[in-house]
């Protein structure tokens, strides 16, 4: 094989529109805009959703529990054996419980920050990023991994719901 093959395969990999990598970066720059945008939002029209102080806590819970999973979801996927594949593979870590555990985990660290510094648009956005994000990107995403992985792939899909 010659160098110009091998630079060709890695370019058409790699500019695909159809690459999940893509589409996940793509999803994870809309939380990043949307984070932003509420930040903006909330220095412009300082709206306060919550009044008593304990409120805090449940939003440092999320922000544990978003880290976490955030955490989990990126080990567990480097593990993933490629060789052999079956609807067991996909069962690895937090991808047992859902199929978007870093999607979650973005949810739960956005909506955290924002229960934190009491801003209505932060978790407004929090809850718009994660419902676009599911109706879109991930539908895409999905659509790719099961031409990708056909059958074990629409098994585990199937066994998890989430």
């Amino acid at each position: 094989m010659e160098v110009n093959d091998i630079i060709g395969q890695f370019c058409n990999k790699t500019l695909n529109k159809n690459n999940v990598h893509r589409i996940l970066a793509h999803s994870y720059l809309f939380y990043f805009i949307s984070f932003l945008l509420g930040l903006f939002l909330d220095f412009l029209f300082p709206f306060k959703i919550f009044e008593k102080f304990p409120i805090v806590s449940l939003g440092i819970i999320f922000l544990v529990f978003g880290t976490f999973l955030i955490l989990w979801a990126q080990i567990s996927s480097h593990h993933f054996n490629k060789e052999n594949m079956n609807k067991e593979t996909f069962c690895n870590g937090p991808y047992r419980y859902t199929r978007t555990p870093t999607h979650f985990g973005l949810f739960f660290l956005m909506l955290g920050f924002g229960v934190i510094t009491n801003s209505f648009f932060i978790v407004v956005f929090s809850i718009v990023s994660f419902v676009v994000t599911k109706l879109t990107f991930i539908r895409k995403e999905e659509k790719i991994l099961a031409e990708k992985y056909s059958t074990p792939y629409l098994e585990y899909k199937k066994s998890v719901k989430l």
